[in-house]
């Protein structure tokens, strides 16, 4: 076709987007509506990791040794056209490597092109025969489903049997191997280096399958080699497991220091616990990634429809207060059911409950919406070579966005759920409770932005907050999460996986914030959104411990699809001994994913000012790290405004 005309304008019946969009809006007329009311985010792909360990093991050839098996006894047209679409891609990765193998030889690099006569045609014998057999895979792979966050996982874990026999046979020595990851880092990072958002995570570290320590010395050697580099990519997540060893902890402080704002720890106990609540088996559980930012799945055991976007919890708050009418433009949404307004409610139970059944009616709405991406992805981008490598994909003889993959999961991130229990906890105490004000008075305040209403806007900026270590607002912002991991771990996908919340801010909180009025906690229009289930940074002005007892009040077990933190720091409280016990005090209370930036407030303003001295400088968005003066100004702004802790 014409290279300047787009591919769907000569197959229409292949454009995955517009086929599952207007298939959607036919049931569901009201989705367009409620996007336009900034509460529903459209859908995703990617965020996806596979089980490479597949072709390091068998080689190419035994892979597809195996899918001919499974061909010769297809049980239906339908496995038959599954299977002959993974032996064309297999034979196609084989073909792709051969031409490297034609140019390499050019160049005189003879070591190189044997050992790709080898890997990934045949099974890996080396450590360096694994590096390169993974990452010749991954190309491909991501060829073929070229979106963000399409993930290693668990790279060290699957890595490591390789080096460790290596080592053994004396055959490489660990600053070799350090060498050899750090090449393969800066190969993954070239590839996509202006591409920061992209967020192809390793999670290294973590739990085996019998509960015991997956940590290795290849755990430490990756943390060593992306600190040795200044790039932005493979984003590095290093997993805690229940027996934590001493020297992974103090390495995650260094990382957390000195890593440039890339780090981002994970505690393994809460996670793991949070996908066997959903029926995850434990020997799954335990081998769990972070696909993108840090979306919680199963290795090699979801589709890549696990992210569709995010849920405004602070917006879909304003319509429940207003019934339906934004306070920024005025316009009435009646794709809201509950039209009765805070001035409705006689007592605040009975508005909690109407505000969390709306929530979840809308939930819901976005969890059906990916049903319909499903079935369009099945037939327009299969996937072949990657659903071969997916749990149960091969044995079912369907890809995995067929109902082939053992769990076909989806999440979203019901954002801004912080702002949303301290409004929730402000109406009950001035409402109801102490009576500081009518409902008309406080639904004219916000209509006002507080102009005029000063002393009630003072006032409710008094009512204690989560992030303050008060036991009743804390309370409710765990009765709030809790209750949104419920409504989506209620939604059962078409091929029987469940909703998962995914509790990140990534690079919406300029975007969703913007479209906010006032808020009942007392704060103006478009004040910038909580990070994950992190405080507001007005509320946590006590200190970072009592912000940290606040979260470890909730239940992070909770979260099947992961929820993070953001903490950054003053550059002059930054010490190993003071983010040391932090980091301790956040694991010893359950907590699941710590962040956060290090770099000084003064040097993030000079960077905005002065963009060509600070190329250099990377910082922590959220969910991803990329470079300071990449970012939009909106971007910036956020990140300058954060609360920077120092107590």
């Amino acid at each position: 076709y014409n290279k300047e005309e787009k591919p769907e304008a000569i197959c229409p019946e292949f454009d995955y987007d517009a086929e599952a969009k207007s298939r959607f809006l036919e049931v569901c007329p009201d989705f367009a509506a409620l996007s336009r009311a900034n509460v529903l985010n459209g859908t995703g792909r990617g965020h996806i990791s596979w089980r490479y360990d597949r072709i390091l093991e068998l080689g190419v050839l035994g892979h597809r040794k195996k899918v001919e098996e499974y061909l010769a006894n297809a049980r239906d047209s339908e496995a038959k056209e599954f299977y002959e679409g993974v032996i064309i891609m297999l034979d196609a990765l084989l073909a792709y490597n051969d031409k490297y193998i034609e140019e390499y030889e050019k160049l005189g690099n003879y070591e190189l092109a044997e050992r790709m006569r080898r890997v990934p045609r045949y099974p890996a014998e080396s450590f360096r025969d694994a590096v390169q057999a993974y990452f010749m895979q991954h190309i491909v792979v991501m060829r073929e489903n070229p979106f963000g966050g399409n993930s290693p996982g668990r790279l060290d874990y699957f890595l490591w049997p390789y080096l460790k026999r290596d080592l053994e046979a004396g055959k490489i020595t660990l600053d070799e191997a350090k060498e050899l990851v750090m090449e393969l880092f800066l190969r993954i990072d070239e590839r996509i280096f202006n591409m920061d958002g992209w967020g192809e995570t390793i999670v290294i570290g973590g739990t085996n399958p019998d509960g015991t320590s997956a940590v290795s010395p290849l755990t430490f050697i990756m943390i060593e080699a992306l600190m040795a580099l200044n790039i932005t990519h493979p984003l590095l997540y290093v997993r805690i497991p229940k027996e934590q060893p001493k020297d992974l902890i103090d390495a995650c402080v260094k990382y957390l220091i000195e890593g440039s704002n890339r780090a981002q720890i994970i505690y393994d106990p809460p996670v793991i616990e949070a996908l066997m609540k959903t029926g995850v088996p434990y020997t799954d559980a335990v081998n769990f990634y972070c696909g993108g930012c840090m979306e919680v799945g199963v290795q090699g055991s979801n589709s890549d429809l696990l992210y569709l976007g995010w849920f405004s919890t602070p917006k879909m708050l304003e319509y429940m207060i207003t019934g339906g009418v934004c306070l920024l433009t005025g316009e009435k949404y009646p794709c809201f059911v509950r039209e009765r307004g805070l001035a409705g409610y006689e007592d605040f139970e009975s508005f909690y409950s109407d505000f969390i059944k709306e929530a979840k009616r809308l939930v819901h709405i976005s969890m059906r919406q990916q049903d319909y991406y499903t079935d369009a992805a099945a037939k327009a981008r299969p996937s072949f070579l990657l659903s071969s490598m997916m749990c149960d994909c091969l044995e079912r003889g369907r890809s995995m966005n067929a109902g082939g993959v053992r769990y076909h999961d989806y999440g979203s991130t019901p954002l801004g759920m912080p702002d949303t229990a301290d409004s929730l906890y402000a109406i009950k105490r001035a409402v109801f409770d102490d009576k500081i004000c009518t409902s008309e008075e406080l639904i004219d305040a916000l209509k006002n932005d507080f102009v005029g209403y000063e002393k009630l806007q003072a006032k409710l900026l008094k009512i204690p907050k989560y992030g303050e270590d008060n036991d009743e607002a804390d309370a409710l912002a765990a009765r709030l999460m809790s209750d949104f991991s419920e409504m989506y771990q209620s939604y059962t996908t078409v091929y029987g996986g469940k909703g998962k919340p995914v509790i990140l801010t990534f690079r919406y909180a300029p975007e969703a914030s913007k479209r906010l009025g006032a808020r009942a906690d007392g704060k103006n229009a478009k004040a910038l959104v909580a990070h994950g289930i992190t405080p507001s940074s007005r509320s946590m002005s006590k200190g970072i411990t009592a912000a940290v007892n606040s979260v470890g009040k909730i239940d992070h077990a909770c979260f099947s699809g992961g929820a993070t933190t953001m903490w950054d720091f003053d550059s002059s409280f930054v010490t190993p001994e003071i983010v040391k016990a932090i980091l301790q005090t956040f694991i010893d209370k359950n907590g699941q994913m710590f962040q956060g930036n290090t770099t000084s407030l003064e040097e993030l303003i000079k960077a905005k000012e002065n963009p060509s001295d600070y190329k250099h400088l990377i910082v922590r968005v959220g969910g991803y790290s990329a470079r300071f003066v990449n970012l939009t100004p909106e971007l910036q702004d956020e990140i300058i405004a954060r609360m920077r802790h120092n107590r």
